[in-house]
This record gives structure tokens, sequence and C-alpha cells, in this order.
């Protein structure tokens, strides 16, 4: 997302087109590493990506009552937390995860 590497976690119930999309990465030119789909139980996986130290934010969409105790294991190394709409649409979602820094260059006149 906006130039970084994702994790994904798939979805429980039907976890069918991720791992298909996994396949496709697989064999296609995206360097390894650029994306990464996990499957698995989000109550087991959520919590250790909250601590990872490497994971710098995280879209807790979904993750309605567990949210407290994933914003705790977050705050370790200050991770932003975006809570996004299920129902969004719009391009501008991920803006919560990029780091916008404003570059001056002073010119001589």
């Amino acid at each position: 997302v906006g130039g970084n590497a994702a994790v994904v976690v798939a979805s429980e119930s039907r976890p069918l087109a991720a791992i298909e999309l996994a396949e496709v990465l697989a064999t296609s030119d995206v360097p390894g590493g650029i994306a990464n789909l996990l499957t698995g139980f989000r109550s087991e996986l959520a919590p250790v990506l909250a601590a990872h130290m490497d994971v710098n934010a995280l879209d807790v969409t979904g993750a309605d009552g567990d949210v407290p105790e994933l914003e705790r294991l977050a705050a370790d190394n200050v991770k932003r937390i975006v809570r996004g709409s299920a129902d969004a649409q719009s391009p501008w979602e991920i803006a919560g995860f990029l780091e916008l820094k404003t570059v001056w260059h002073p010119m001589g006149v």
C-alpha cells in the first residue's frame, strides 16, 4: 500500500480468492515479500501482527471487539491504527497508511 509491503489476512469463511491470488503473485514478477497473504484465524493472527515491531500500520476494520487489545499491543512501536469502513470504495482509504512529508529545497535568487 503506497509503496510499502502489505500483509493481508484472508477471509476465514471464504479464503479461496486470496489463496488463488497468492499463487498468481508467487509466479509473477512482483518481488517476494511485497504482498504477503496469510490464511488462518484472525483472532490468532491479529495480536501477533499488532505486536510485531516490523509492522508499521494496522487496519482494524471488522475487528470490532478486539480493537482495544490490538491498540494496546500496537502502542509499543506507535503503529498507525486505521479504522476503515467495511463498505468503503474510495481510493483515499489508504491515506491513513501513508506517511507524507514535505521537502523544502532552498534556492538562491
